[in-house]
């Protein structure tokens, strides 16, 4: 894939993306429906022929990249999502310096591929199965990452599967980060052209 500021855009995006649904579930117990269902796009499409293919299109990704231009800054709710994309982005790292867990993930999103022949992706049985590969998975390389949000709506079963869906869609989004070569000094030295990136991007839809 390329290593532009554009695929690392895209990708970061996705990464905002998945985490603001996040809090949007986890406080709502809904989400924008189109985001949600270009988040779990994102862990199926294993062979995509772009960085933006990954997702669908760039309007696909406007949560993201609404998130990613206005949405990390000092509020409470900026906090929020800053701690999610740094937790995520951690578990990313540990998950590729685990190959065994590199391999379980490839065969269990493989199944997911071949389930979507009798689902949906927003079908409840799709999205139970997807978060179970969070669950098994991810969450054993660990830490586990500390969701914050509406205590009846998180104690919900169908909204902790949601949950967990997005943020494997958010490992997603940093795996393909990194194949973009997205590193931590692009983050540190480079947010503000992701920035204006995602600004023009917002711009033109």
């Amino acid at each position: 894939m390329a290593n532009s500021l554009y695929d690392r855009t895209i990708a970061f995006a996705g990464i905002c993306q998945a985490v603001s649904l996040v809090q949007q579930v986890a406080k709502e117990g809904e989400c924008d429906h189109v985001a949600f269902n270009a988040s779990m796009t994102a862990i199926a499409n294993t062979s995509p022929s772009s960085t933006l293919n990954v997702f669908g299109s760039e309007s696909d990704l406007r949560i993201g990249l609404k998130c990613l231009a206005h949405g990390i800054d000092g509020s409470p709710d900026g906090s929020d999502i800053t701690r999610y994309i740094i937790s995520l982005m951690a578990l990313e790292r540990k998950l590729n310096a685990t190959p065994d867990a590199m391999s379980t993930l490839g065969s269990r999103i493989s199944l997911i591929e071949h389930q979507l022949d009798h689902y949906d992706l927003d079908d409840s049985q799709m999205i139970a199965n997807i978060a179970s590969i969070y669950l098994d998975v991810i969450s054993p390389v660990g830490p586990r990452i500390q969701v914050t949000g509406t205590p009846a709506v998180l104690q919900q079963t169908h909204v902790q599967h949601k949950v967990r869906a997005l943020l494997l869609s958010g490992i997603r989004s940093a795996v393909l980060w990194r194949q973009v070569g997205g590193k931590r000094r692009h983050l540190i030295f480079g947010r503000k052209k992701m920035v204006e990136q995602a600004e023009i991007l917002l711009a033109r839809m």
